[in-house]
């Protein structure tokens, strides 16, 4: 079964750019070339956006072959498919990586024993339920990349609407 996603690398450091394309492409199996241009929200840095159609699990592999590298911030999508939920890694050189399982509507659904996990952590006393729920929607990577998700002039954009 095949899924679409989107790769969206929000800042990186030019020396990377081709790196990274390199990493995509070693996952896709075929030459990636992808339209790097300015970030304004990090001098020196470059953005890209890349549509990408593969296997499911694909946004992982996507995931695992950017991780870890410094100076690199980046989320990877993948849509939901008949076979399986849809996907969302986010990562950050500060707070390392996210992921959270999405519905057919884009909401991130938590697992039970996610939300079992965090509600016993926060009945003992180790941390507030609030901000537990915080990271399991992934609040702080959200608040660090959204300076940067919000396009440069003459970037491509899909604007989200927050619908309450």
């Amino acid at each position: 079964m095949t899924t679409r996603g989107v790769l969206y690398v929000h800042s990186a450091p030019r020396a990377m750019c081709p790196h990274v394309e390199w990493a995509v492409a070693a996952v896709l199996g075929v030459r990636v070339q992808l339209d790097w241009i300015r970030q304004p929200a990090s001098p020196g840095t470059w953005r890209a956006e890349f549509s990408w159609k593969g296997e499911v699990g694909t946004a992982s592999k996507l995931a695992s072959a950017l991780r870890g590298w410094q100076m690199l911030r980046f989320d990877v999508t993948a849509e939901p498919c008949p076979t399986a939920e849809g996907e969302r890694y986010s990562a950050t050189p500060e707070l390392g990586i996210f992921h959270a399982v999405t519905g057919m509507h884009g909401d991130i659904l938590i697992p039970e024993d996610r939300l079992r996990a965090a509600l016993a952590r926060s009945a003992q006393g180790e941390t507030d339920l609030e901000a537990e729920i915080a990271k399991l929607l992934g609040k702080p990577w959200d608040d660090e990349l959204e300076p940067f998700r919000y396009a440069g002039e003459g970037a491509p954009v899909r604007w989200l609407h927050q619908v309450v």
